[in-house]
């Protein structure tokens, strides 16, 4: 089939839309489909060869975070060239509600559209007074996916329909290769966290502000934190005895990621909200580290409800802390949620999810004409 991806958000910056949007391209690559991304990019930053770039992103506040996107009259002609040139059987726009490049392909295009939902925000104004003016570009969807039952949810509630839930995916033989680093491991254990240091939904500040007591409780107990962001600024939310224990790691490559997630004796997940699926706790799992998750419904989701991992309260680093020092005292515990996580991590295997998405497409292209542009607009 020839496949029109498309991602309201910058390849210049890592973030969950954007990897996978990458890794489902790479997948339908290697299955024999031809696959082409729309996507903003600086004109400096190196992109895949099957990614056409739309330009230059700003940074716009979304969701409690930063989006880098796209819009304006040349993200039109952009997107109208792009669809007219690629004669696609099936267009698979990733976020299509966001007012972007997304949104602005859906309105250019028609034909056999899927449309893939990531967001979990029950609560959204934006999305609330904006539901009356996008629903004429979404009623041009003819399959809707969500991430996750969270964003199921979302998208229900904001914007009616009845999408199926097929997860985002990852390449868990890649992330169960990761080996220990001898440098990484504390004598009294490792911890590990992933994610934008400067971004206070993912959580830092909880986790830093237990580890104190996580540290005089567990004699040579050691932190890794990988992810972008300031890190002087964060080493300053600890006190100084203890920041010898706490290596910030920057910005790591898949191997590093793998890596760092197999020198740990507990993954931490501290997020204290905006998450609709929980990718890195699957991640982590794939690379046989045990969970230690925020009360997020999507956390919960993926760890079962504490069969697959563990839970505490959201934003409560006491909890954190009470709950890290358990599991590290208790290697049986840690040994039977790293076992389960493992097996049912396959799940998550782009193996199986590719097959579902590509389904999809197969339904919605059966007996419709191939995607092109809106010339009623």
């Amino acid at each position: 089939m020839k496949i029109g991806l498309v991602c309201p958000y910058s390849f210049d910056v890592p973030g969950g839309v954007q990897n996978h949007v990458r890794d489902l391209a790479e997948v339908l690559i290697e299955a024999g489909h031809d696959v082409s991304v729309l996507a903003p990019a600086d004109d400096d930053t190196p992109i895949p060869p099957y990614v056409v770039s739309v330009g230059r992103a700003v940074p716009v506040p979304y969701n409690g975070s930063v989006a880098r996107v796209v819009f304006g009259p040349l993200t039109v002609a952009r997107s109208r060239r792009w669809i007219r040139e690629g004669d696609f059987d099936v267009l698979h726009i990733h976020e299509p509600q966001n007012p972007s490049l997304s949104l602005i392909t859906l309105w250019n295009a028609a034909g056999p559209i899927v449309g893939t939902f990531h967001t979990a925000m029950l609560r959204s104004r934006f999305m609330s007074a904006a539901s009356s003016m996008m629903r004429p570009a979404l009623e041009k969807i003819s399959a809707r996916i969500a991430v996750s039952e969270p964003a199921r949810a979302t998208l229900v509630q904001h914007l009616g329909g009845e999408p199926v839930v097929i997860p985002n995916g990852l390449f868990v033989d890649r992330l169960a290769e990761g080996r220990p680093r001898p440098e990484w491991q504390g004598e009294g254990g490792t911890l590990s966290f992933l994610g934008r240091l400067d971004e206070p939904r993912k959580g830092l500040a909880v986790l830093l502000k237990a580890f104190p007591a996580i540290w005089k409780s567990v004699p040579g107990i050691r932190l890794l934190v990988a992810g972008k962001g300031d890190i002087e600024e964060a080493r300053e939310l600890l006190p100084e005895e203890c920041r010898y224990a706490v290596t910030f790691l920057g910005m790591v490559d898949d191997t590093a990621k793998a890596d760092m997630l197999a020198s740990s004796d507990l993954y931490v997940a501290p997020q204290t909200g905006g998450e609709s699926f929980g990718i890195v706790l699957v991640e982590a799992m794939a690379a046989g580290a045990p969970v230690l998750a925020s009360d997020l419904d999507a956390f919960r989701l993926v760890v079962d409800g504490g069969r697959l991992g563990s839970l505490f309260g959201v934003g409560d680093s006491d909890g954190l802390a009470k709950a890290a020092i358990e599991l590290l005292a208790d290697r049986d515990r840690r040994v039977d949620l790293r076992d389960a996580a493992r097996f049912a991590v396959r799940r998550y295997d782009w193996a199986n999810v590719s097959k579902e998405i590509v389904a999809v497409y197969e339904m919605v292209a059966e007996g419709l004409p191939r995607v092109g542009e809106d010339t009623s607009r």
